[in-house]
């Protein structure tokens, strides 16, 4: 995924259209990050105006979709304007050619008029939901997730959630290293999604005699691959599990039991992705246990096993 073309429409959203120049736009070759070419694509190769400030210049016409690894549509200031039919032609053309086509934010309005998220999950904006089922009545729009992926088609969440679906995008074509490495410099968390909270949002306050949130999923990061569980952070906090359990679910959206499993499944990735370590110790490492187990989780979060896993992102 090293050609990226960006669809620029007239009121696309600048917040969109930043996002994804600084996520494949910014040369960090220097730091193992890609080389990566962004091609903004506009009808006709016009400037477009951006909103709420700002105008993009084109490097390009719709025709450079045509080879794309990734066709990324940004939101839109009004996301039911009329989409131009070749924009509508060339989205289509690309997904049927293998290219992933991912939208961001509003953006899934322009995957609508093309007919991609048809059959597929969707989302985007909250506010915009129902108007989003009523403009595409055959998806399957998602109401509580930060973005939704089948077919080759993606579509994130409003706003920050464009970020998420980004950093997602990286970590599928390069590895988790180089979307932690490329969250890193963008100062954001590698991955929010489903419960995969790298960094508490919104920290339960400080009591006497208590640890913050903050600081016990500190702690637990820090001893991943060790069996600690549910009975051992609650402790930690001075409260009992079910005080805790509420407190952890309000400052993440997860359980604590669900928020260690993916931190143990991401820790597995790590370890498969830049070591040789047989499956079995990469088991242990990760808090997992046996080799059965790591196999298990990793098919059913990521819909692979340790084997497979290694040798797609080793190789690439």
């Amino acid at each position: 995924m090293r050609v990226v073309g960006l669809v620029a429409l007239p009121g696309s959203r600048t917040f969109d259209v930043a996002v994804a120049s600084e996520v494949w736009g910014v040369d960090r070759t220097s730091s193992g990050i890609g080389p990566f070419e962004l091609r903004i694509c506009a009808p006709g190769r016009r400037a477009v105006d951006l909103r709420p400030a700002g105008a993009l210049r084109a490097t390009h016409g719709v025709g450079g979709l045509d080879d794309c690894d990734l066709v990324v549509v940004p939101g839109r200031h009004d996301p039911f304007a009329a989409t131009p039919r070749s924009v509508v032609a060339a989205l289509r053309a690309a997904h049927a050619r293998g290219a992933v086509v991912a939208s961001l934010c509003s953006g899934a309005f322009t995957l609508a008029a093309a007919g991609l998220v048809d059959g597929r999950p969707a989302t985007t904006h909250w506010l915009l939901l129902d108007e989003l089922e009523r403009a595409a009545p055959r998806a399957d729009v998602r109401r509580d997730v930060l973005f939704t992926e089948a077919d080759g088609v993606f579509t994130s969440a409003g706003v920050a959630g464009g970020v998420d679906l980004c950093l997602h995008l990286v970590r599928l074509a390069h590895g988790a290293e180089v979307a932690a490495a490329l969250a890193r410099r963008m100062v954001t968390p590698p991955a929010r999604e489903g419960g995969q909270h790298q960094y508490v949002e919104a920290p339960v306050p400080s009591r006497p005699g208590r640890a913050d949130m903050a600081s016990i999923v500190d702690w637990a990061a820090g001893r991943i691959g060790e069996p600690i569980g549910v009975a051992d952070l609650a402790a930690r906090s001075g409260m009992s599990e079910r005080t805790f359990l509420r407190a952890f679910r309000a400052a993440t959206g997860s359980t604590p039991g669900r928020w260690l499993l993916l931190q143990r499944v991401r820790h597995a990735q790590r370890l498969l992705e830049s070591t040789d370590l047989p499956v079995e110790r990469v088991a242990e490492r990760a808090g997992l246990g046996t080799a059965a187990n790591l196999r298990r989780r990793m098919r059913a979060e990521l819909g692979v096993g340790p084997s497979a896993y290694r040798r797609t992102f080793r190789a690439a």
